[in-house]
């Protein structure tokens, strides 16, 4: 089944992301449990440097805090300690492959991670080849799955949040012709235009989109393009440190058109360059402040008490929807070492697609591909006078 959907997602997704690095001990080979005790490791692949090392810090925050708050696991009648094991993947799907064998080396039980499509599908293989499971987090793009049985995942995909955010700009501004905007050979970006503009052209729109080379600073000439064209909204679905850099320059040319972004713009970064603007900002995302209370208080606690935590979340304690995201994966984790009942990482392969966990992100439950069933995105605002995300709705589409 997945090698079937791997060859249909081809024509349309050549190209997907771009939604903390300690050394673990070595762990004797076969297992992922210590012969020094009865403990089990999760590896965490993220990116801890790179242009999406603020999402990665934040993901890896969520799984800081529920270790903290459930550091054992009980499984087949004994009590293990549940121990993070990190490897940076440097937002680079070059370093990927080496940052996934490091976590091979040291021998875990199942992976967490990426933030970020294109590191997600750079290191799968290898988490592939050792018969080791790996979770996504917030790695939408559906090729991260499609072909690897390894691979899960419990967030959206790019093509449901592509249709929210098509949806939305028709409903919420009647748009009929939008500008897209994504760097050049980003699998994450690319995908996402390209689902966007599959379901906006679909009912009427037109697109115009352009992409830029990386490592580009300058954004002058696209947003300039977006006005003159008269688009009536701007979907730029880019990493954190390049959708900074567009609100900045988008609010000093006065472009007035709104923003639409995917889930890497949920980030503190990019909400604290639209403070005090006159910027309008629209993002899909997994959660929203506000969604549990008791989470949302632990997790600030967390935080504020925490300054190695305070300076991940980039110096305040505004809860990104990655670091739920990130929670939810840990308690997903444990739930599949439960049903093993151990930490053999063929067992626990095996359980994971029979797991079920109700977090605070929602409902959780895995399809015959290995991916979440979801079917709701929050949308969100950047409220430019305070600062802070504000709820806009819930919207649903008519992707999975």
């Amino acid at each position: 089944m997945k090698r079937i959907i791997a060859v249909m997602l081809t024509g349309i997704m050549t190209l997907s992301l771009a939604a903390c690095s300690s050394a673990g001990s070595a762990a004797p080979a076969g297992g992922g449990a210590s012969s020094e005790g009865d403990v089990i490791r999760i590896g965490v692949f993220e990116p801890s440097t790179g242009d999406s090392a603020s999402g990665g810090k934040k993901e890896i925050l969520g799984m800081q805090y529920a270790n903290s708050e459930t550091p054992t696991v009980e499984a087949g009648g004994k009590t293990y300690k549940v121990e993070l094991v990190y490897a940076d993947n440097g937002s680079s799907a070059d370093k990927a492959p080496s940052a996934a064998s490091e976590l091979v080396g040291k021998d875990v039980s199942l992976v967490l991670g990426s933030y970020g499509s294109g590191v997600s599908m750079a290191g799968g293989p290898k988490f592939e080849e050792a018969g080791l499971a790996a979770i996504g987090v917030t790695c939408t793009n559906p090729n991260v799955t499609a072909g690897n049985d390894y691979y899960f995942r419990i967030c959206f995909l790019d093509n449901f949040q592509a249709d929210v955010l098509a949806n939305f700009a028709i409903e919420k501004f009647s748009a009929k012709k939008a500008y897209c905007l994504g760097e050049n050979g980003n699998e994450y970006d690319q995908g996402l235009v390209a689902f966007f503009t599959q379901v906006f052209e679909a009912a009427g729109g037109e697109v115009i989109s352009d992409s830029f080379p990386t490592n580009n600073s300058d954004f002058t000439s696209y947003l300039n393009k977006a006005k003159s064209e008269g688009a009536d909204v701007i979907f730029t679905p880019v990493s954190i440190a390049y959708a900074k850099q567009i609100m900045e320059q988008a609010a000093s040319l006065d472009i007035g058109i709104p923003f639409l972004g995917s889930d890497t713009l949920d980030d503190n970064m990019v909400l604290e360059a639209t403070k005090d603007t006159n910027l309008q900002l629209f993002v899909s995302t997994f959660y929203q402040e506000g969604g549990s209370e008791t989470f949302d208080k632990g997790i600030k606690d967390y935080i504020n008490n925490n300054s190695d935590a305070l300076t991940a979340n980039g110096g305040n304690d505004t809860i990104s929807a990655v670091t739920a995201m990130g929670y939810d994966a840990y308690y997903v984790a444990l739930e599949a070492i439960k049903a093993a009942g151990s930490g053999d990482k063929s067992a626990i392969k095996g359980a994971i697609p029979s797991v079920k966990w109700d977090g605070v992100s929602g409902s959780i439950a895995f399809d015959e591909v290995g991916d979440a069933v979801r079917d709701t995105a929050y949308i969100k605002t950047a409220d430019t006078s305070t600062g802070t995300w504000a709820f806009e709705k819930v919207q649903t589409g008519s992707g999975k």
